[in-house]
């Protein structure tokens, strides 16, 4: 057997060797709980069981599930044998999905129940719609889709011994799709080696400790989720899943499963303070709560903080495999506002327009170098060389960085939403509306919201003068996922452009500050 250094999946294989009856997972949708042993014997199966289909490494399988058990040992099972998992948004709608499942060439789709009804209209359209040829469903009740396999059927085909391994190090993991700035989305591509190396750097940045209890609402579908499950395997810890976010339960697991640390976007922070008397559980374990996708507000952090929680600003991006930057126990509560400094084995830069450092204070794009920066964007050259230049990944964020290395996210290059921890690119919005035979020209913003921190609207100038708000949200229903859908529409008689043609959003977000209507 070829030696191989890195294997995210041998990772849970050694874990379970050191601590083999530690809590590995908790899934308390299916009041299950697993040893790291038992979940690594699941992976197994899942591995074995996938080579029995004549699935190889560099093979491409999709998941569609929500958080749990499965997903867990579906992406651990499927990084043994050197398989790349594409993780698939389960709020996006049938064209959306079906254009990742074609681009990324997957062969296998796993997906829940929940979603037979969207897999449904995949499977409709002919069959070089997509490379799908075994569709595994995980029904857990329901009846299951004739074309697919159940998925436990699946799996207890598949022995629970370590699979024959020959992959690792720079083999490609994973591709995560994110929303492109030309409407279409990108998908990063990272590899053992990047994403080892994203646990690394996180492992020696955050403060998460050996039997940790860490619950985790946010999809595994966003990097923000799945790095810190890789996080609890290598450092040793129990990962608590919600299927999806429900803030009273975050609140209730808090309790009864003696939560120690937590992720929530600053969307979910919000909600659960409207849980009535949210003071009540006893929260006595819990040291912080991670919070990011979107610059948390101060007055949000001082909330916490007055009911005895630290919130842990972090800067991430998908295509860093997860950590920029991020603030520590020790700055928390006297940087209030602040992202932190870059993590343990990441660098960081401000630079101007030309690319040169800017002098502390001053804004400026951020630039994040690593080895947990992604390979590049799947079967998309032009966009990598875009990207990552001179082994700097743009992000196209921009950052005022003190004297002292803190880094506070000030506003975004691109025009990117980011709507309740979700991105939502304008461009991908205004492709769609400007379909309306009524529509003449169109700008995407976002606005404030209380709810999601963040909505898009969008500004209209008619080519007929009797279409209405109401004729543009409803045209966009079913053609975009709901987290994408504008909240509203303004009509102007021109968008603002610059001599390039390109529209002068910072003026429409001036001519409409919000907050958008809830």
């Amino acid at each position: 057997m070829t030696v191989v250094r890195n294997n995210i999946g041998l990772y849970l294989g050694k874990r379970a060797h050191l601590n083999p009856n530690l809590e590995a997972v908790v899934d308390p949708a299916t009041s299950r709980r697993f040893t790291y042993r038992e979940i690594d014997q699941r992976a197994n199966r899942v591995a074995n069981a996938m080579r029995s289909l004549g699935i190889k490494k560099g093979d491409r399988v999709a998941l569609l599930l929500l958080n749990g058990v499965e997903y867990y040992e579906s992406f651990l099972g499927l990084a043994k044998i050197g398989a790349v998992s594409v993780p698939l948004n389960w709020r996006l709608v049938a064209d959306e999905l079906a254009y990742i499942l074609k681009d990324s060439g997957a062969i296998a789709l796993i997906y829940g129940g929940d979603f037979a009804e969207v897999v449904g209209e995949i499977t409709s359209r002919s069959a070089a719609a997509t490379d799908i040829a075994h569709w595994i469903e995980l029904s857990e009740g329901k009846d299951r889709d004739l074309f697919a396999t159940e998925y436990e059927d699946f799996m207890a085909a598949g022995s629970p011994d370590e699979p024959e391994n020959d992959a690792g190090d720079d083999d490609d993991l994973f591709i995560m799709y994110t929303s492109g700035t030309t409407g279409l989305p990108k998908g990063a591509l990272h590899t053992h080696n990047t994403m080892t190396w994203a646990v690394i750097t996180a492992s020696n940045t955050a403060d998460i400790r050996f039997r940790d209890r860490y619950s985790i609402a946010l999809p595994m579908y966003h990097v923000g989720a799945l790095e810190p499950v890789l996080n609890c395997i290598y450092l040793g810890c129990t990962v608590v899943f919600l299927r999806q976010f429900d803030p009273k339960v975050m609140w209730e697991i808090t309790e009864t499963e003696k939560i120690t640390i937590s992720l929530a976007v600053p969307a979910m922070l919000n909600f659960m303070l409207m849980v009535p008397d949210f003071q009540n559980y006893n929260i006595s374990n819990l040291r912080w709560i991670l919070s990011g996708a979107s610059p948390v507000p101060a007055n949000l952090i001082e909330t916490y903080k007055d009911i005895g929680i630290e919130i842990h600003q972090v800067y991430g991006l998908t295509e860093a495999g997860g950590p920029a930057s991020l603030i520590g126990p020790d700055d928390a509560m006297t940087k209030i506002g602040s992202a932190g400094k870059a993590f343990f084995h990441t660098s960081i830069r401000v630079v101007d327009e030309n690319g040169d450092d800017v002098a502390p204070g001053v804004p400026g794009e951020v630039l994040v170098s690593g080895a947990h920066i992604m390979k590049g964007y799947w079967n998309n050259p032009e966009a990598t060389a875009e990207a990552i230049r001179d082994g700097w990944l743009y992000t196209g964020d921009i950052a005022l960085q003190d004297k002292d290395g803190f880094i506070t996210i000030h506003d975004r290059v691109k025009d990117m939403i980011i709507s309740g921890g979700e991105n939502v690119y304008p461009a991908e919005l205004e492709n769609v509306i400007m379909a309306h035979p009524g529509v003449a020209d169109v700008a995407v913003i976002g606005q404030p919201s209380e709810r999601w921190g963040e909505s898009p609207i969008a500004v209209v100038v008619r080519k007929d003068y009797n279409i209405s708000e109401d004729n543009i949200l409803r045209y966009c229903d079913g053609k975009l996922a709901r987290f994408k859908q504008p909240k509203g529409a303004v009509f102007v008689d021109e968008i603002p452009r610059n001599p390039t043609g390109k529209p002068l959003k910072r003026i429409l977000r001036e001519q409409f500050p919000g907050p958008t209507r809830e």
